[in-house]
Order: C-alpha cells, then sequence, then structure tokens
C-alpha cells in the first residue's frame, strides 16, 4: 500500500521534473542558450503569473483562501524559524549582520513564483493556498529582511541614508507585478467588480503559461550554471538542511499540534514550508556584497532537493 502511494504520489510530480529537467539539459547541451532564462524568467515573472494571479483571486472563496489558523500558523512557522536561522548564524557561523538577514532569507523565505506556485498548479490544480504566502512573504518577512539589511550596511557605511533606503526597499518589494495582481485580485473580488468573460478567459489563457514557462526558466538558470557538489560547506549543508527538511518539520509540529490543522491546509502549510529557498535571494546578495556564492549554491541545491523530497512530504502531511 505504501509502495503504491509512493509511487502515485511520484507520478503526480513527473510534469514538474519533465518541464524543469528540460530546461536544465537544453541548457547544459547548450540547445537553448542560459541567457533565455531572463526571458522566460521576465514572462513568467512579469505577466503570465500575475495573469494567473488576478484570475484565480477573483474568481475565489476568499473565506476558504485567506483562512486565519493556516495564515497564523504560517506566519508563526517563519517567525520561529527566523528566530534559530539567525540565532544560528550569529554565534556558530559569526556571520555579519547582512550575512545573517541573508541566511534568514536562505532558511525561511520560500520560492513562490518560479516553484511552489507552478508545483501546486500540477498538484492541485490551483494554487490558491500560495496566496496569503506571497503577501505574507513580500508584506512582512521581505520587510524584516530589507531593515536587517540595511541596518547592517548603515553600520558599514556611516553616512548612508538608512530610512530612505529602507523605504525604497519596501516600497520596490510591494510594488511588483505579483503582488500587485494580488492586491488587484482581492480588491475585485471584495467589490464584486464585474470583469467580462472574455477578460477572464484571456487571464486563464495566458496564466496557464505560467508554471510550465516558470518551472523551465528555472531549470535553465540552474542548468547553466550548474550544481557543485564537491567543496559544500558547513553552512550550506546547515541551511539546507534547515530549509529542506527542518522548516517542513516545524510547520507540520506548529501547525497540526499547536494549531489543531488536518486536512488540506495541513498538506499546503507542510509543502509551501518544503519549497526551495527564492531565487531572488542572489539578488539580495548581489544588492548588499555579502555571500554571494552561498546565496548561488543554496538556490541551486535547495531547488534540487526540494522536488526529490516532495513526494515524502506529501505523504508525510496527509
Amino acid at each position: 500500500m505504501l509502495l503504491i502511494d509512493i509511487v502515485t504520489t511520484a507520478a503526480k510530480l513527473t510534469p514538474v521534473a519533465l518541464v524543469f529537467g528540460g530546461g536544465a539539459v537544453f541548457a547544459r547541451r547548450k540547445i537553448i542558450g542560459a541567457e533565455s532564462s531572463k526571458a522566460f524568467s521576465d514572462f513568467a515573472f512579469l505577466f503570465a503569473i500575475p495573469c494567473y494571479l488576478f484570475g484565480s483571486l477573483y474568481a475565489s472563496d476568499l473565506r476558504q483562501v485567506f483562512d486565519p489558523a493556516a495564515i497564523a500558523a504560517y506566519l508563526v512557522t517563519a517567525l520561529v524559524g527566523m528566530v534559530l536561522v539567525g540565532i544560528g548564524a550569529r554565534r556558530l557561523i559569526g556571520a555579519d549582520v547582512p550575512g545573517t538577514a541573508l541566511r534568514i532569507m536562505a532558511g525561511v523565505q520560500v520560492n513562490t513564483t518560479y516553484f511552489a506556485i507552478p508545483v501546486f498548479v500540477l498538484l492541485f490544480g490551483d494554487a490558491a493556498p500560495i496566496f496569503p504566502t506571497i503577501l505574507l512573504q513580500v508584506c512582512v518577512l521581505t520587510v524584516i529582511i530589507i531593515a536587517i539589511m540595511e541596518y547592517g550596511a548603515a553600520q558599514a557605511v556611516p553616512d548612508r541614508p538608512t530610512r530612505a533606503a529602507v523605504t525604497r526597499g519596501v516600497l520596490a518589494a510591494l510594488g511588483t507585478p505579483i503582488v500587485i495582481a494580488c492586491y488587484l485580485g482581492v480588491a475585485a473580488n471584495v467589490a464584486n467588480v464585474p470583469v467580462p468573460g472574455w477578460i477572464r478567459d484571456a487571464l486563464a489563457f495566458s496564466g496557464n503559461a505560467a508554471a510550465p514557462v516558470a518551472l523551465f526558466a528555472l531549470g535553465l538558470h540552474l542548468g547553466a550554471n550548474g550544481i557543485r557538489l564537491r567543496g559544500t560547506t558547513r553552512d550550506e549543508y546547515a541551511l539546507i538542511g534547515f530549509k529542506c527538511v527542518a522548516l517542513p518539520l516545524l510547520g507540520l509540529a506548529i501547525s497540526k499540534y499547536l494549531f489543531g490543522i488536518h486536512g488540506p491546509w495541513l498538506t499546503y502549510l507542510v509543502l509551501i514550508a518544503a519549497m526551495p529557498a527564492p531565487q531572488n535571494l542572489f539578488i539580495f546578495a548581489q544588492r548588499y556584497d555579502t555571500d554571494v556564492d552561498l546565496a548561488a549554491a543554496v538556490v541551486a541545491k535547495t531547488s534540487l532537493i526540494a522536488l526529490v523530497l516532495l513526494p515524502a512530504w506529501l505523504l508525510i502531511a496527509r
């Protein structure tokens, strides 16, 4: 029975592995140039995923999507994870302030755009459970990360205008197309704004490209850069282990035993926690000139490990 469950679960992830692996193979074989990954990523990030999010949120039952207990469980899991990673980074690794913030981001935040949304669409036919995570991650967690990094940068450069930099960073995070699409979808739903059927059909048609294109772009990016197995540092092992194993277990324990969540939402919350580190981790590392190689390695390796472990988390969180 267990073997049948494992095979069935793995079969559900075949489209994910096929598209993701196809992108990696095409990049490694130079069938499609690695530089093309940005075009695919931009299409998904700027157009296809916002179309999908707006249409889905507009048509969703927001009372089910924004479940208070589930949102609270995710937020508590993230905050506990941030504290644990922060303490470990400062006391065990000896990281500076920006380095600590980067490790918190790597260990707690998730790749919603290029991994979680495609996986949820392919597994469940709907990425609605991801919407609260996107908003919390941008409006709360990213704001905290930016504030910590700007504080650290201000210590290194005393004349740096910290408040203005934090404000710009927060506004930039809140103004991304994906977040705006979520705001507009929720607002149109709540206000019961009539959206013509032909517009909803156009959004659905465009949004259907989001999952495969985002996964293919991620595969292209990782395939071009490769995954270095030798020379993995203790710091990398700790972050990868926390992100791919400890955080999902923490989410399972908090959701199930602290908030009494069972059924589909328990599965959703564990899978969200099990998603890889966000792709913009590398962008933050470059922006603040801290641990760039570590960020690139963690994004690549957690993406691969998360894909391999997904069947196990689906079975554990049922």
